[in-house]
């Protein structure tokens, strides 16, 4: 497994990865989501791993100018979790920022409790779409 800096070239083969998990993810593969998120990939720090021609997993995420990092998207093929991919990129993020917090927005804490992360506040939504 090879994790590296997302890059345009890597647009096809995360979206196929975003597809294959159907509609969970449409928000951000559906035809205007497409657009939207294309945008926020370019304004993002994005790592993917790569299973030799596969994307397998990624991780999406933004620095707040020395104040933290914060996590927005975490996902690992369906047919690859299991494999520590999800750890191993979070882990990335880690070391690329040593001297800042990490934090992830989670719709998934089972997951992250299992890693033996502690939960730190709350988000709350304040307006729907």
């Amino acid at each position: 497994m090879e994790i590296r800096r997302y890059s345009k070239a890597d647009e096809t083969l995360l979206f196929d990865l975003l597809i294959n998990e159907g509609d969970d993810w449409i928000d951000y593969h559906g035809p205007v989501g497409r657009i939207k998120y294309i945008k926020a990939l370019e304004s993002s720090i994005t790592y993917i791993a790569y299973d030799e021609n596969l994307v397998c997993g990624y991780v999406r995420c933004r620095e707040d100018d020395g104040f933290g990092v914060y996590i927005y998207d975490l996902l690992v093929r369906k047919t690859h979790r299991g494999r520590r991919i999800g750890k191993t990129l979070l882990e990335r993020v880690c070391e690329d920022f040593p001297n800042q917090p990490v934090y992830v927005m989670s719709d998934v804490d089972p997951y992250y409790e299992k890693l033996g992360y502690r939960r730190e506040g709350s988000i709350f939504k304040i307006k729907a779409k």
